[in-house]
């Protein structure tokens, strides 16, 4: 027998009262028209989790991978909890990409069991604005904690992947609970008229989209406050504009 109005609206009082009610879908836009078309709601899902690696020149597109994620995390409101495993991240690259030292808080961990841990306590704090936690290696089962515990707040989880050994970059192709994963390449910088070194591009890869498809993007990187750009000298050319090549779907 369905359950009369009554009992009906009294258990979606007490969800409320307890928290554990559906909560609305937002997201974070990049806002670049060319990337927030390719992702469902136009934007980065907030109460979720996502994955984000370098690409193949190792430190130099790590460090570009741990500058993407802060650049998103520096569109949340609140602090973020960064979780690490290794002391070598540099404060001042992240202020540069927008996310002022005074709203991180960092964590520093002995190992990857342990950096989950730490990510999936920040995430089910629901205080925060962004965890991102640095690990070698995500396991399914890890994996779907981490979005559940998202999906309870709404806050957004990143996991930024970083191997010591390269034979542990096979890891990132194996499937995870995240809604989107993510790989940044670095690219030659923005050419200027005078001598001197013009705003860094990287080759922002969306590998995975669920319920979306794959794309590629090629963007200026993130400025100090946090905001990706299309190059101007790809904005103009139609065919390069739209920054991206069809993929398969996800």
């Amino acid at each position: 027998m369905r359950p009369q109005p009554a009992i009906e609206s009294l258990r979606a009082q007490i969800a409320k009262i307890e928290g554990t009610g559906p909560r609305a879908k937002s997201v974070l836009p990049f806002r670049i028209a060319e990337v927030d078309s390719r992702l469902p709601g136009g934007g980065l899902a907030l109460g979720a989790l996502h994955e984000v690696a370098g690409g193949g020149n190792g430190a130099i597109d790590g460090a570009a991978a741990a500058l993407f994620a802060a650049g998103i995390a520096a569109g949340t409101k609140g602090k973020v909890l960064w979780c690490i495993a290794r002391p070598d991240l540099f404060a001042p690259a992240l202020a540069h990409a927008g996310l002022a030292p005074d709203r991180v808080i960092y964590v520093e961990a002995g190992d990857d069991k342990t950096v989950l841990a730490c990510i999936e306590e920040g995430l089910r704090h629901g205080g925060l604005g962004a965890v991102v936690g640095e690990v070698a290696r995500l396991p399914m089962t890890a994996s779907r904690r981490l979005q559940l515990a998202a999906e309870g707040t709404g806050s957004i989880g990143i996991v930024l992947r970083r191997w010591r050994r390269q034979t542990e970059a096979t890891d990132f192709g194996q499937p995870t609970a995240a809604m989107t994963r993510w790989r940044i390449s670095v690219l030659p910088s923005t050419p200027l008229p005078v001598p001197g070194v013009g705003r860094h591009r990287w080759l922002v890869e969306l590998i995975r989209a669920r319920a979306g498809e794959s794309a590629d993007f090629e963007l200026e990187a993130c400025d100090e406050t946090g905001r990706l750009a299309l190059p101007a000298d790809l904005v103009h050319r139609p065919a390069a504009a739209e920054g991206w090549r069809r993929g398969a779907s996800a």
